[in-house]
C-alpha cells in the first residue's frame, strides 16, 4: 500500500516588540532607563489614556488603554510622557527592513507587531526558529530594542505564542503540540476574544479551550454568532488565514480627546480645524480622496454619536474636510451638552483604483490626533 504524502505546514512567525513606545523612549533618553515610564495621555485635567508602559510600571499594574489617572494612582512615581509617533514610525520602518531580509510575506498589525510567512525564506535558512532568532538578534544589535517571537504553523497560535515568554522571548508551538496548548489556554488569552465575550463564556462555564472544544459547531455558533465558527476551528488548531502583505485602506481619520470639556460651538470649530488638518495630511500621504465624511462626537457622559455625509466626487482639501465636519456638527445638539472628544473620518475613496496600499503603510491604533 502506498504511503500517504507527509502533510506540509506553513512556517509563521509573529514578532511583537516589547513595550515598544516606552522602550524607544528609554533607549533615546537615558534618564528614563530603569524607571516606571508611561507613554500616552498625561494625567492632568481630565486625563488621557495609556498607550504603553515600561515593564517597571507594569509591575504596579499599569496597562495599555488604562486611564492615565488610574495609572498614576497605581504607580505614583511614574514618569508620564507624550507619544512621539514620528520616532516610533522611523524605528518601525527599520524593523520592517530587517524583516524583509528574510521574506516579502509580511503583514504588519501595527507599528510594533507583524506576521511573517517564512515557509520559504530568502536566505534558505529553512528553520523558522532560526529565522526568528536572527531577527530578534538583529533588532537588538541594530536598534538596541528587544522583541518577542512566536513560531508555529498558523497565525493564531504564533500570535499567542509570542506572548508566552515576554519580554525578549521566543516560543515554538509545533503541530503535535497545538491542540494541547490551546486546550489549556484560558479563554481570555484567546486572540480575538475580548473582555465582554470572555466574561460571557465564563458565565456559561467555559474557562479554557478544552471547555470550548466540548461544544458542537452548531452550539458554539448559536451561543456566539458568526465568531463561533472561528472559535470552533481555533480550539482545534485550525487557522488557514494566509499572511497578507497587502491590505485595502477603507478609511482614514483622526480624533482628539480633550483635557477639558468643550462647551461652545467656537471651541468645537477650532478643534475640528486642527483635526481636519491632520486628516488632510494623511490623505495627501496616501494620495486618497474621500467621498464620505463622518464626524464622531463623544459627550462627557460618554454617549457617542456619529454623523455622515457623502458626495459624488472625492475631496481631500482642508476647507472641504473642516467645512463638512462643521456642518455635520451643527446638525447635533451641542448647546446644552459638553463634548469630550471629536473625530473626523473620510471613507468611500475615489477613484477606487488607488485604494490599495502596502501593509507596511498601515495606520496603527494610536496614529491619531492626541
Amino acid at each position: 500500500m502506498a504511503e500517504e504524502p507527509a502533510k506540509t505546514y506553513r512556517k509563521i512567525i509573529h514578532i511583537d516588540m516589547d513595550a515598544f513606545y516606552a522602550s524607544v523612549e528609554q533607549r533615546d533618553f537615558p534618564e528614563y532607563r530603569g524607571k516606571a515610564l508611561v507613554v500616552g495621555g498625561l494625567p492632568e485635567g481630565r486625563g488621557g489614556v495609556v498607550a504603553t508602559a515600561s515593564y517597571e510600571a507594569r509591575k504596579f499594574g499599569v496597562r495599555s488603554a488604562m486611564p492615565s489617572k488610574q495609572a498614576l494612582k497605581l504607580c505614583p512615581h511614574a514618569i508620564f510622557v507624550r507619544p512621539r509617533f514620528a520616532a516610533y514610525k522611523e524605528v518601525s520602518q527599520k524593523i520592517r527592513e530587517i524583516f524583509s531580509r528574510y521574506t516579502d510575506l509580511i503583514e504588519p498589525l501595527s507599528l510594533d507587531e507583524a506576521y511573517l510567512d517564512v515557509t520559504v525564506d530568502k536566505l534558505n535558512i529553512g528553520s523558522a526558529i532560526e529565522v526568528a532568532e536572527q531577527i530578534k538578534q538583529a533588532i537588538k544589535d541594530e536598534l538596541q530594542l528587544t522583541a518577542s517571537a512566536g513560531v508555529s504553523v498558523n497565525k493564531f497560535v504564533a500570535k499567542i505564542a509570542s506572548d508566552v515568554k515576554k519580554p525578549d522571548g521566543l516560543t515554538f508551538i509545533g503541530p503535535s503540540s497545538i491542540e494541547k496548548f490551546i486546550e489549556n489556554l484560558p479563554v481570555d488569552k484567546f486572540y480575538g476574544v475580548g473582555r465582554v465575550t470572555a466574561d460571557k463564556m465564563k458565565k456559561q462555564g467555559l474557562f479554557t479551550g478544552a471547555d470550548l472544544k466540548t461544544l458542537s459547531r452548531e452550539e458554539i455558533v448559536k451561543r456566539f454568532g458568526k465568531a463561533g465558527g472561528f472559535y470552533y476551528n481555533i480550539v482545534r488548531g485550525i487557522d488557514d488565514r494566509p499572511v497578507q502583505p497587502h491590505r485595502e485602506t477603507k478609511s482614514i481619520g483622526a480624533e482628539d480627546t480633550f483635557a477639558f470639556d468643550l462647551t461652545t460651538a467656537e471651541e468645537m470649530y477650532a478643534e475640528l480645524d486642527k483635526i481636519a488638518k491632520t486628516v488632510h495630511e494623511r490623505l495627501k500621504r496616501y494620495q486618497l480622496k474621500g467621498r464620505t465624511v463622518t464626524v464622531k462626537i463623544k459627550y462627557n457622559d460618554f454617549k457617542q454619536i456619529t454623523r455622515s455625509q457623502s458626495f459624488p466626487d472625492g475631496g481631500d482639501d482642508i476647507d472641504f474636510i473642516a467645512g463638512t465636519a462643521k456642518r455635520l456638527l451643527d446638525t447635533t445638539d451641542t448647546e446644552n451638552l459638553r463634548v469630550r472628544l471629536l473625530g473626523i473620518t473620510l471613507s468611500n475613496f475615489y477613484p477606487p483604483e488607488i485604494r490599495t496600499k502596502t501593509s507596511s503603510e498601515q495606520l496603527d491604533l494610536f496614529d491619531q490626533a492626541t
